[in-house]
């Protein structure tokens, strides 16, 4: 049996169309304390220094691009994002962009981080962290304009395995072109307008972490309300669900790959 069978099918979707409603009334409040409460600057795009631990991973990302290599070996059983989060169907809706997960929402998966052990150390020392994987976006994958949930956290790309013409290789948050180089960090806050084309045709994987802001004690507060709430909602439970299945499928592409 190859990979390509082994691709579990995602389990049907809990309705959520009130946690949808009361996230989008909320969003605005939320995003505007975080604003007023923040710590470092809420521009678009954020200087590396904000976050003195970035050093630190970006001294190993020789190794961590190692890992996430060695991980490609079984390219198909590393889910599109589509199938472990429906929620992103509209901006994942192609199946080009995958996520091979270490921590989502701060729930670890223990059996990723062991195929990963130095990634997973290094990212397990990070303060206020909420999540953290290997992004993969294959050649010609588009993610279209769209903007995260909450001004409350901060996203984090390393740059690991970079296509030759990395300027074809492209993010723009609201009106600032951005491309990756390995071993450096982009930082943003994708609560603002942002896209993605790899317009190549070669791969391209990041590190991809997400971070607390960095706030005074009201924010704090409200962000961590915030995100209790989504750690708990459907959002991230039925993601949690349809990653088992694919654990499943990774690992049985790792028997395939010893018999």
């Amino acid at each position: 049996m190859s990979t390509q069978d082994q691709r579990p099918a995602s389990p049907a979707t809990t309705d959520r169309p009130l946690i949808i409603r009361i996230g989008k009334r909320l969003r605005g409040t939320m995003n505007r304390i975080s604003r007023d409460q923040s710590k470092i600057p809420t521009e678009p795009v954020l200087p590396a220094s904000a976050f003195p631990w970035t050093n630190r991973l970006a001294e190993k990302w020789q190794t961590i691009a190692a890992e996430a290599a060695a991980i490609l070996r079984h390219r198909d059983a590393v889910p599109p994002l589509r199938e472990i989060s429906p929620d992103h169907a509209r901006i994942a809706g192609d199946g080009n962009w995958r996520s091979f997960f270490l921590v989502g929402y701060g729930y670890e998966v223990a059996e990723n981080c062991t195929r990963a052990p130095v990634t997973a150390e290094l990212v397990r020392q990070i303060p206020d962290l909420n999540s953290a994987f290997f992004s993969i976006l294959e050649p010609g994958a588009t993610i279209p304009r769209h903007r995260g949930v909450t001004r409350g956290l901060v996203t984090c790309h390393l740059g690991l395995i970079i296509p030759d013409r990395a300027e074809q290789c492209a993010m723009q948050v609201e009106d600032i072109d951005l491309h990756w180089e390995a071993g450096k960090w982009l930082i943003f806050d994708d609560s603002y307008f942002h896209e993605v084309h790899n317009a190549t045709d070669q791969r391209r994987v990041i590190l991809l972490l997400q971070v607390k802001r960095p706030m005074r004690l009201l924010g704090r507060l409200a962000n961590d309300l915030a995100l209790w709430g989504i750690r708990r909602s459907p959002f991230v439970q039925d993601a949690r669900r349809n990653l088992h299945m694919w654990e499943n499928a990774y690992r049985q592409a790792e028997r395939n790959e010893a018999a």
